[in-house]
């Protein structure tokens, strides 16, 4: 197929290398002229402006930061004629979706939601999880796109913003149960444990989770705490969710700690940093370290 993807920066580039890999002919856009040469050097074509790229293709791919650039970038491809369908991978909320598909629909331009999940990288491998909703003709229409860039892709129902619901729940699981790990972790190894055998028991026990499995095994046992997803990027997921099930009456009391901790480490300067380098700030007043960068 004939593509188009907007936003080709930590997780887009590997869409993008991916979607090449695959055959597909690739039009691709970023601000960031560093990012767009990269992929044009990988084999796509760049394009001056997201405009010039959506009235080229009918089948346009976001890849976007936040919810507002979204918003923006939606306005602007709206009444492009030749764009057909819309699919946004980025983390935009239920709300804003909503508002976008309504823009979209406007024009005669269908949406679908598909946020992902898996980090960069499951992104590089294919293998990420892809949470799709909108109309199920235009799904099918892109479904084996979609399944190029995720392994586990399922299908939510005909309302665009159910993809994105499912995606600020997973991430804000993620993050309670991220800094939860990072604080049980810190007890261990000041209480005298080996910090790479407590994970090895964790992660064949009930105390198992994402973090345990796969962030803090590769970022923060060697100490070397890779930019995967940024603090900035989790706490404006977590924020969203626990404000979505506030508008619903839904009651949260256990998540807004999570929510509260981020906020502390954006205050401290982390925002760029990796998520998972809030652990320091625990071990910074435990007086304890998980983990050793490797010798040489």
């Amino acid at each position: 197929m004939k593509l188009g993807l907007i936003g080709v920066g930590n997780i887009g580039r590997h869409f993008a290398q991916r979607l090449l890999d695959a055959g597909h002919e690739l039009l691709v856009h970023d601000r960031s002229a560093a990012a767009q040469a990269r992929a044009v050097q990988a084999g796509a074509r760049g394009m001056d402006s997201v405009r010039e790229l959506a009235a080229a293709t009918p089948v346009v791919l976001l890849c976007l930061p936040m919810p507002a650039i979204v918003a923006e970038v939606a306005r602007e491809l709206a009444d492009v004629q030749g764009l057909r369908i819309l699919v946004d991978m980025s983390t935009t909320g239920p709300s804003v979706t909503k508002d976008v598909q309504a823009i979209l629909s406007a024009q005669g331009v269908t949406m679908i939601g598909a946020p992902v999940s898996g980090g960069t990288v499951a992104a590089e491998k294919g293998t990420l999880a892809v949470m799709a909703a909108g109309p199920r003709a235009a799904f099918e229409e892109v479904e084996a796109v979609l399944r190029v860039i995720g392994k586990n892709l399922f299908y939510l129902g005909e309302d665009a913003s159910l993809g994105q619901t499912t995606k600020i729940i997973n991430n804000t699981l993620y993050a309670t149960s991220m800094i939860a790990s990072c604080e049980a972790l810190v007890y261990g190894v000041k209480a005298g444990l080996d910090p790479r055998t407590l994970l090895d028991v964790l992660n064949v026990s009930s105390g198992r989770s994402f973090a345990t499995l796969e962030r803090i095994p590769q970022c923060v046992l060697d100490r070397s705490f890779p930019v995967r997803f940024t603090t900035e990027l989790l706490h404006k997921d977590v924020k969203m969710c626990l404000d979505e099930a506030e508008k619903l009456g839904v009651p949260m009391r256990v998540n807004p700690a999570a929510r509260q901790f981020l906020a502390f480490a954006l205050s401290q300067g982390d925002g760029p940093r990796d998520n998972v380098e809030v652990i320091r700030h625990i071990e910074r007043w435990a007086g304890a370290e998980f983990g050793a960068a490797p010798r040489d």
